[in-house]
């Protein structure tokens, strides 16, 4: 892991004034929306906005992406052309099926990367899966491209082809959820949960974050400014975690010199699965000091 991504914070394309508001509030990563936040009629304005932003706002400490439109629809493409020259470096691919979906952008994104002297391979993709079929293919979609950084689960298509309603206790998400986190996690890549569509409800928003960290995801989709810092406290190793796993490292580095195979700390048996969760929970620490 060399980079956070505990929060994705949302942004319509089509709201120039955004582009400099969302900054503010410090997430990890931005998403720049010209899919389902843009209305049909301000998909090619929306697209000119948001290059011209990327070209004249300091993003620095953020990492940007860009949910361009399906490749299959008349916009698809051209997102992906006009953001990538803008300078943009990934793309969140929506409604991710298959690794047939990424092989495809990834033919488009080598091409417009030769044509415009790009580094081969600097554009990163992260692929959405919201839909049963998704679910089912997640692994081989997280493995079928070097490019591919994360994969991130959408709860709402994903209940809507279920054709079931998408309720507080998440009962119905369970399988999915754990699908994406095990993929992600066998496939080395970041897992993001989904959004919680109720920005008035904080509490069942911080309790679902809360369940995304125990199950495995890297971090989790917002909509609204006030949800980025819940996330990042509740994704951020507390300083009784980090002191813990800095005793688990220098015990196991002491145990390394001594040639002991077995160690204890505070009365519990050490293992290395141990040792790199420790390893895992330091490193998180140092991210987000640097940052």
């Amino acid at each position: 892991m060399n980079k956070l991504r505990r929060t994705m914070l949302f942004c319509p394309a089509s709201e120039p004034k955004m582009f400099i508001n969302t900054p503010v509030y410090k997430p990890d990563c931005i998403i720049f929306d010209l899919e389902d936040a843009v209305a049909l009629s301000e998909k090619d304005s929306a697209r000119d906005l948001l290059c011209e932003a990327i070209n004249s706002i300091d993003y620095s400490g953020i990492e940007i992406f860009v949910r361009v439109n399906p490749l299959y629809t008349p916009f698809g493409e051209t997102d992906v052309r006009e953001v990538v020259k803008a300078g943009v470096r990934n793309i969140r691919l929506p409604m991710c099926e298959s690794k047939e979906d990424v092989k495809k952008l990834e033919e488009l994104l080598e091409q417009i990367e030769k044509e415009n002297n790009i580094e081969l391979g600097s554009v990163k993709i992260q692929c959405a899966i919201e839909t049963p079929k998704g679910v089912m293919n997640s692994y081989e979609i997280a493995t079928s491209s070097l490019r591919v950084v994360a994969i991130s689960f959408g709860a709402e298509d994903f209940t809507r082809e279920l054709g079931v309603d998408r309720t507080k206790e998440a009962t119905e998400l369970s399988f999915a959820r754990s699908q994406v986190v095990l993929s992600a996690k066998a496939a080395s890549v970041d897992a993001i949960d989904t959004v919680w569509a109720d920005i008035k409800d904080m509490e069942g928003f911080i309790k679902e974050a809360q369940n995304a960290k125990t199950i495995g995801f890297s971090g989790k989709s917002c909509i609204h400014p006030a949800q980025v810092k819940e996330v990042h406290r509740i994704f951020t190793p507390s300083k009784e975690e980090v002191e813990k796993s800095i005793q688990i490292i220098d015990a196991a580095k002491e145990a390394e010199e001594k040639g002991l195979g077995v160690i204890q700390v505070n009365g519990k048996m050490v293992d290395v699965p141990v040792i790199k969760k420790a390893e895992r929970i330091v490193s998180l620490a140092g991210l987000e000091k640097v940052l």
